[in-house]
């Protein structure tokens, strides 16, 4: 069987990797075997990370609600279920940006919630 030395496929490889690592510290973006595993676990972490960012805006969102439902006399719990309960089908994200940009909108939608929770 022949032998095979796999020069150009090689360095094809390790300059895939030492591409993706430009600009980071030190051996990470010089040296093959750092840059491979820094890579990596930079791949990680952004894997990781972009299902974390929804879990914060999320809670970003509850809380702008949260502060805005308490200055109308509500709890951000009755305020859900007040909506909810009046067939109000706004998501979190657009409460909070009502809530940020338009108080008086916010408030007119506290009231239909508040009307909602006292009738069910």
């Amino acid at each position: 069987m022949a032998r095979v030395k796999r020069g150009t496929k090689r360095r094809a490889r390790r300059k895939k990797y030492l591409k993706r690592t430009k600009g980071f510290f030190l051996t990470k973006s010089k040296l093959y075997q750092s840059a491979q595993e820094a890579a990596n676990r930079a791949d990680r972490y952004a894997y990781r990370d972009r299902r974390n960012k929804k879990r914060q805006y999320r809670r970003l969102w509850i809380q702008r609600i949260g502060a805005a439902a308490r200055l109308n006399g509500l709890t951000y719990g009755q305020l859900i279920h007040g909506l909810k309960a009046a067939g109000v089908a706004l998501d979190r994200k657009i409460l909070a940006d009502i809530a940020v940009k338009d108080a008086a909108g916010f408030a007119q939608i506290a009231e239909k919630a508040k009307a909602a929770a006292k009738k069910s």
